[in-house]
C-alpha cells in the first residue's frame, strides 16, 4: 500500500502571530510519495513536520492539494473530499503517550477496537502484547510504567485496529538516548512485521539515519530532499539539507573549474585553494559550495611528503584540541589557504600521531568524501 501526498497550507501572519522566531508568514508546501517503508521527517523546529502530520490525519485541513493512502482518498481539493478524522484508518502515537490513567494495559489497547467482538477483541489485544513483547504489563497501570513500556502500549494500541498507516510524531523525544536507541531498533523489526507505511519524526539525526529507509527533509515548510539516508549525507542537494545532516566545515563561493579526465574528478576553485571532488554532476562555472565532514578529514603521517605531492593534501596548523572521551576536535587553519577546518578522530589516534596545539600537520580530503552542491 502507498501513499501519495501532495498538499499546501497557509498561515497567514494574524494566525501566527505570537509564537516564538516567527517573523513572517508560513506556507507548508510538500510533495513524496512512499510504499511500505519507514519515511523519517527531518528538519528544524517551525519546518512543518507536525503541520504535515495533521494534515495527513484530518486534524488540519489543506488548503490544497490530494493525500491518497492505496486507493483511499482521504483528502482532494479539486474533488472537494476531506475525510474525517474517524474514516482516516491510521494509527497516531504522540510524544506524550496519551495513555488513560485509569485503565491498564489490556484495557487501553482495547480502547481503540471499538465495535470488534469480544473473541476478536481478546485475540487481538494478546496479538499485540506479543508483538511488543509487553506481555508481562498486561494489568499495570500507566503510573506503573517506566517511559519505555508507555511507548510500547502507545504503539500496541495504535496498531490494534490493523491502521493503513501509522504516524509517530517524536514519540522518543522524552526517553533517555540508550531507551531511544533500543526503541528505535525495535520500531525498525516493527516494520518489517506489520508491512505498513510509517512516518516518523524526529530532530535527531542519529535517530533518523537508524530508523529511515528514506529522509523527507523539511526547511521552512517546504521539501529540500527526499532519499536514503546515505544519499542525503553524502550528497545534499543544499546548505539548508548540509547543515541539518551535520556538515560543519561548508565553504561557500566556490567555483568549477573544469572536469579532469586522468583523476575522474572536478575541480573547484575556492578562494585561493583548488579542490577535487568526485562529482560529475556540475559544468564549467557553475557557483557551488562544499563541505567535508568532521570524521572524514584524514592525518598523514609527517613522512607522507607535502600538499604539492598529491591531490586535496594540505598543511595545517593544529588550531586546538578538544577531548570528548572517545574522539578528540581538532581545529586546523590550512598554511597556504584562508581556512579553517575542524575534524573529528578517535583519541588514541591523535596520541599516536603526539599532536599538540601549534603543531604543523598534513592532511587530505577523500575526494569521494568532498560534497558539493549548487549555492542558495
Amino acid at each position: 500500500m502507498g501513499i501519495k501526498v501532495e498538499l499546501k497550507k497557509w498561515y497567514s501572519e494574524a494566525e501566527i502571530k505570537g509564537k516564538k522566531d516567527v517573523k513572517k508568514a508560513f506556507m507548508l508546501d510538500v510533495s513524496f510519495e512512499m510504499e511500505n517503508e519507514l519515511v523519517v521527517l527531518f528538519g528544524p523546529s517551525g519546518s512543518g513536520k507536525t503541520t504535515l502530520f495533521k494534515c495527513i490525519s484530518g486534524i488540519t485541513e489543506p488548503d490544497d492539494g490530494k493525500i491518497t493512502v492505496g486507493s483511499k482518498v482521504y483528502y482532494d481539493k479539486d474533488k472537494k473530499i476531506n475525510l474525517p478524522i474517524q474514516k482516516r484508518n491510521l494509527g497516531y502515537v504522540f510524544q506524550n503517550y496519551t495513555l488513560f490513567p485509569h485503565m491498564n494495559v489490556r484495557k487501553n489497547i482495547e480502547c481503540g477496537l471499538k465495535g470488534w467482538n469480544k473473541g476478536d477483541k481478546e485475540e487481538r489485544v494478546m496479538e499485540m502484547l506479543n508483538l511488543l513483547h509487553i506481555e508481562e504489563l498486561e494489568t499495570r497501570y500507566p503510573s506503573q510504567l517506566s517511559g519505555g513500556q508507555k511507548q510500547r502500549v502507545a504503539l500496541a494500541r495504535a496498531l490494534a485496529p490493523k491502521p493503513e498507516i501509522l504516524l509517530l510524531d517524536e514519540p522518543f523525544s522524552a526517553l533517555d538516548m540508550e531507551i531511544r536507541i533500543d526503541l528505535a531498533e525495535k520500531i525498525k523489526k516493527l516494520q518489517s512485521k506489520i508491512r505498513i507505511p510509517l512516518l516518523f519524526i524526529t530532530h535527531n539525526f542519529e535517530e533518523a539515519f537508524l530508523l529511515a529507509d528514506k529522509l523527507l527533509v523539511l526547511h521552512g515548510g517546504k521539501s529540500q530532499q527526499f532519499g536514503t539516508p546515505e544519499e542525503i549525507f553524502y550528497h545534499p542537494k543544499n546548505r539548508h539539507v548540509a547543515e541539518l545532516i551535520g556538515l560543519t566545515n561548508i565553504f561557500d563561493e566556490a567555483r568549477v573549474e573544469r572536469y579532469d579526465e586522468e583523476s575522474q574528478s572536478t575541480v573547484l576553485k575556492s578562494g585561493d585553494m583548488r579542490i577535487k571532488i568526485k562529482s560529475p554532476n556540475f559544468k564549467a562555472g557553475d557557483k557551488i559550495s562544499w563541505g567535508i565532514h568532521p570524521e572524514n578529514i584524514t592525518f598523514l603521517s609527517p613522512d607522507s611528503g607535502s600538499e604539492d605531492q598529491e591531490d586535496n593534501t594540505y598543511s595545517a596548523h593544529v588550531n586546538s584540541i578538544i577531548n570528548k572521551g572517545p574522539k578528540k576536535r581538532i581545529t586546523l587553519k590550512l598554511v597556504k589557504h584562508n581556512k579553517i577546518l575542524t575534524a573529528e578522530v578517535p583519541a588514541q589516534f591523535v596520541d599516536s600521531l603526539k599532536l599538540h596545539a601549534g603543531d604543523l600537520c598534513l592532511v587530505k580530503l577523500e575526494m569521494s568524501k568532498v560534497v558539493a552542491f549548487h549555492s542558495l
